[in-house]
């Protein structure tokens, strides 16, 4: 994985977690665990 791929998932990841985190603050715990299931499928991508 070349180094842009990698920065590429991270920064992902990381909206993935910060929408998740604002989503289940609003309310929306549906759409925050969509957040948190996209953000763990990329998580992997990072291994």
């Amino acid at each position: 994985m070349t180094p842009l791929n990698r920065i590429a998932w991270i920064l992902t990841v990381g909206a993935c977690a910060m929408l998740t985190v604002l989503l289940f603050i609003a309310g929306y715990q549906g759409y925050g665990a969509l957040a948190l299931a996209v953000g763990a499928s990329a998580a992997i991508n990072l291994r």
